[in-house]
C-alpha cells in the first residue's frame, strides 16, 4: 500500500464542500478576516465558523485572533500533499493508457 499524508482523507473531505473550497480559493490570494471570508455566503456566523473549523482540522488553514478580529491564513503544505497524490495517480493512469495504446497499435500489425 502506498504511503500518503495521514490526514489526506480529511483534506479531501474538507475540500469536497463548495463553501470551504471557495474559502480556500479566496485565501490563495492572501489572509482574510472571518467577516471578509463570510461576506459572500448567506449563512449565520456560527455556521460559517464550523466550515473554518473543518478546514483547520484538516490543516488547510490557520486562524489567529488579534483583538476583536480573527484572521485566517492558508496553509499550503496540505495542498502540496493533495497535488502530490493526484499527480502520482495521474502518472500511473497515463502509463497504463500508454501501455494500452501500444498494445492496441501492436494488434494492428
Amino acid at each position: 500500500m502506498a504511503t500518503f499524508h495521514p490526514q489526506l482523507h480529511t483534506i479531501f473531505a474538507a475540500l469536497s464542500d463548495k463553501t470551504r473550497l471557495n474559502v480556500i480559493e479566496r485565501l490563495a490570494m492572501g489572509p482574510a478576516s472571518i467577516s471578509e471570508l463570510s461576506e459572500p455566503f448567506k449563512m449565520a456566523g456560527p455556521s460559517f465558523l464550523k466550515h473554518i473549523k473543518v478546514l483547520e482540522s484538516a490543516g488547510l488553514v490557520r486562524s489567529e485572533k488579534r483583538g476583536r478580529v480573527r484572521s485566517v491564513t492558508l496553509m499550503p503544505d496540505a495542498l502540496q500533499w493533495v497535488d502530490h497524490w493526484v499527480g502520482r495517480h495521474r502518472q500511473q493512469w497515463e502509463h497504463r493508457l500508454d501501455n494500452l495504446g501500444t498494445f492496441l497499435s501492436d494488434g494492428d500489425n
